[in-house]
């Protein structure tokens, strides 16, 4: 299985991924600027903002472009949804934040959402960010079919709902300071609380983009892989790096007794699987345009030596 996993795609001409990866955020920037402004009320819109323009990677709307891309599709077609699912990513982190939830001061070197405008405008704000999401799907998506157009709001819904992020999130309190949780129930944990998300993403860009269904379930299998692959290299960094190398608080799952990848199986053996994460992922994109195929594979390899 390894040998097949070392295939991929080959690239004739080199491709430079930085250059990609700020031409995109820069796009998601300026598009996410437009849709949140400032507006009354005046408090809830700057909440949104604070959290939406607060920098990030921006691997949700660039996995939704490349995808789209990947079977023949457009940016600007794809665009609409990038930037609904990275308003629903920041929801996610404001809400995952509050104190009833991981309890966190720090969010990208800052101080997280509930710190600066109150535990009730950060849930508001979180909701907001949430239906506008929705509505920029609905209304801002040109040159689609509505029946393609609803198969988007299903999957993305579906993806964030009880049996997608939600799921995930439930499993995540009830499991907290257990002593004796499984790498099973840790892997549903993450495929429902990151993964799903990404894998939702991925397949809206491939219906947005055009592809059949054989292209989307393969995009879902790369995002699967790609989801946990950030969450098992998230685990080492938080035990690895300190707060300031990395904008957010180190070392908290330690305190908190969660159940992590390195405290389940090494740092070592960790590090092992996210290079297989990594491989898999890049395998599933045999078959596909290698020159469509680059943004993915080294969107992979960039998730898997992130420092931060």
């Amino acid at each position: 299985m390894e040998e097949v996993f070392k295939q991929e795609p080959q690239i004739e001409e080199p491709f430079y991924f930085k250059a990609y990866l700020a031409e995109k955020v820069n796009s998601v920037n300026q598009a996410l600027d437009k849709v949140v402004s400032f507006k009354e009320p005046q408090k809830i819109h700057e909440a949104m903002r604070y959290s939406l323009l607060a920098g990030g990677k921006r691997v949700f709307p660039v996995l939704c472009m490349a995808a789209c891309e990947l079977v023949g599709g457009e940016e600007s077609v794809a665009m609409p949804a990038a930037c609904a699912v990275e308003m629903i990513h920041a929801m996610s982190l404001i809400h995952d934040d509050l104190p009833c939830m991981d309890n966190d001061d720090l969010r990208r070197g800052k101080p997280t959402n509930h710190k600066v405008f109150g535990e009730a405008i950060a849930v508001l704000a979180g909701d907001a960010l949430l239906a506008l999401a929705f509505e920029q799907i609905a209304n801002a998506t040109h040159g689609v079919s509505p029946t393609r157009i609803v198969r988007v709001i299903g999957e993305l819904a579906k993806a964030i709902g009880s049996e997608g992020v939600i799921a995930g999130q439930v499993a995540d309190i009830q499991s907290s300071g257990l002593a004796n949780v499984s790498l099973e129930h840790l892997e549903f944990i993450h495929v429902h609380k990151t993964a799903a998300l990404l894998e939702g993403t991925a397949v809206i860009g491939a219906i947005l983009g055009g592809g059949s269904d054989e292209q989307a379930e393969k995009l879902r299998k790369i995002a699967r892989c790609i989801g946990l692959l950030f969450q098992v290299v998230d685990d080492i960094l938080d035990v690895t790096k300190s707060s300031a190398e990395l904008g957010k608080t180190a070392g908290k799952d330690a305190i908190a007794n969660k159940a992590t990848y390195p405290k389940l199986m090494s740092i070592e053996k960790s590090r092992e699987f996210a290079e297989n994460l990594n491989q898999e992922a890049k395998h599933q994109l045999v078959g596909f345009d290698p020159e469509k195929a680059a943004p993915l594979i080294s969107l992979t390899n960039y998730l898997a030596s992130r420092q931060n």
